[in-house]
């Protein structure tokens, strides 16, 4: 192996350890020891590539973000129509969310720590991002003319981020999925258009399924 792709690999280790301590204790309670202990490195080669807890919880935060949003635009390819796009990427982030623990490390991150470090990137891109995915909705003529693109946008990553908490609260995420299908079939029907709502089973129903590779 080159030393170059083992520098990459001994990084993947450590953002990986870094991710699942993060996941399970929060970012206060983990140490960089912990850290250390959970990759396999050590300290030295820990130092090395990271400064500092803080630049770790940084780059788990953005290598979650950079998972999510990778998802995001494979989905916006597909050419679907915009709300059955909103629908595969509900379920697709709630499998990451159950299968990825640099996901569900990102996601605890970016709670823990947005008091005090403003508003995250994560959050406004995602509002940013639905908000067009909405405007898309209401020009393909699927939205309710009372609806507005903006205010959807905030309460859709508002209502899945308080899904996902009270899953992982109650069933530590095991009825996750159940809970996203539910949380579908109460909003899809309260912002579709009346004449367009012959539509809402095809649009529950639409999955997107990662590339493999």
């Amino acid at each position: 192996m080159a030393k170059q792709e083992r520098a990459f690999v001994t990084r993947q280790q450590i953002i990986r350890a870094a991710a699942e301590s993060f996941d399970v204790t929060g970012y206060e309670r983990t140490t960089l020891s912990d850290i250390v202990d959970g990759s396999g490195v050590t300290k030295g080669a820990l130092y090395f590539h990271f400064k500092s807890k803080d630049e770790l919880g940084a780059v788990v935060i953005e290598e979650q973000h950079a998972i999510s949003m990778a998802a995001a635009a494979e989905i916006h390819a597909t050419g679907a129509p915009a709300l059955e796009q909103l629908v595969m990427l509900a379920y697709e982030m709630g499998r990451q969310v159950i299968e990825d623990p640099v996901v569900r490390a990102g996601i605890r991150l970016t709670l823990e720590l947005s008091a005090a470090e403003g508003p995250p990137k994560p959050y406004v891109d995602w509002i940013s991002g639905l908000d067009q995915l909405f405007r898309d909705a209401a020009a393909e003529g699927d939205l309710a003319d009372t609806m507005d693109a903006a205010h959807l946008a905030r309460y859709f990553v508002s209502a899945f981020t308080g899904v996902q908490l009270v899953s992982n609260v109650l069933t530590q995420r095991q009825d996750l999925e159940s809970r996203i299908e539910q949380m579908l079939e109460i909003f899809l029907p309260s912002i579709m258009a009346p004449r367009r709502r012959r539509r809402i089973d095809s649009y529950r129903h639409a999955r997107w399924v990662p590339t493999q590779g």
